[in-house]
């Protein structure tokens, strides 16, 4: 799995207009849907990939669709910058050939994993140094903890907070605070989707937030969705990955 991923499934769900920070990849495995993109309307569309800040919206009444949410500045996110050309804000799938083209996966076969495990393939072979592996394992384990600081893992590694910011990022593409705060949003929106007795507010704190309004602020503005919101459509949206 990587943490620079997230993946949802979703069943006759229309989104309204909105942004995120996060490259975005939809796909339809049975019914075209239409999206608009900056005002522009695409009809009957089977996907399409995404940059942040676009604004956009859904209409998938009908059928399911796969979304998957990538940290931009990841080492998979710098890849799908590259397949833009210029001034292009997104890519539209008019069939599902057209996205296998795209991706490289096996024709007429939309499965999630294959498309993740393509896209993984292409990136160069990393070699993790060991402090960056250490560094995240305590993340796995730790991430509920509202009081990590940078120093907090400088201090694990025995190197300076600048050092190791520069050694992670040279190795996943991303900074330190993007993983942690991937991390928790992830698991956080696990348990809006998995444990609907549990309020908002004590996932918040349990998945290392400050509050509630810091947990609606990353959400929205990482993958334009408030956990009310999602939350609300929990009935409709389940976490692949």
């Amino acid at each position: 799995m990587n943490p620079f991923i997230l993946a949802l499934i979703a069943r006759n769900l229309t989104v309204e207009i909105h942004h995120h920070s996060a490259y975005q990849i939809v796909m339809s495995n049975d019914t075209p849907f239409n999206s608009t993109f900056d005002g522009n309307l695409k009809e009957r569309i089977h996907g399409f990939l995404i940059k942040p800040h676009v604004s956009h919206f859904c209409i998938a009444e009908n059928g399911t669709i796969n979304v998957l949410n990538i940290e931009p500045y990841s080492t998979i996110g710098l890849e799908l910058a590259r397949r833009f050309k210029e001034n292009e804000d997104y890519i539209v799938f008019n069939s599902p050939s057209e996205t296998n083209t795209f991706f490289g996966t096996e024709r007429e076969s939309l499965d999630l994993k294959k498309i993740i495990d393509t896209l993984i393939a292409k990136l160069p072979s990393t070699d993790y140094d060991e402090r960056v592996t250490k560094i995240v394992d305590y993340i796995k384990a730790n991430y509920f903890q509202s009081d990590i600081t940078p120093q907090t893992f400088a201090e694990i590694v025995f190197l300076s907070p600048s050092r190791l910011a520069s050694l992670f990022k040279q190795q996943t593409g991303s900074s330190l605070s993007k993983y942690l705060l991937w991390t928790r949003l992830r698991q956080a929106i696990y348990l809006t989707l998995s444990d609907k007795e549990r309020s908002l507010t004590d996932i918040a704190y349990d998945t290392g937030f400050y509050d509630l309004p810091q947990l609606n602020k990353y959400m929205y503005e990482m993958f334009g969705m408030p956990p009310k919101a999602l939350k609300q459509n929990s009935d409709l949206i389940q976490i692949y990955y």
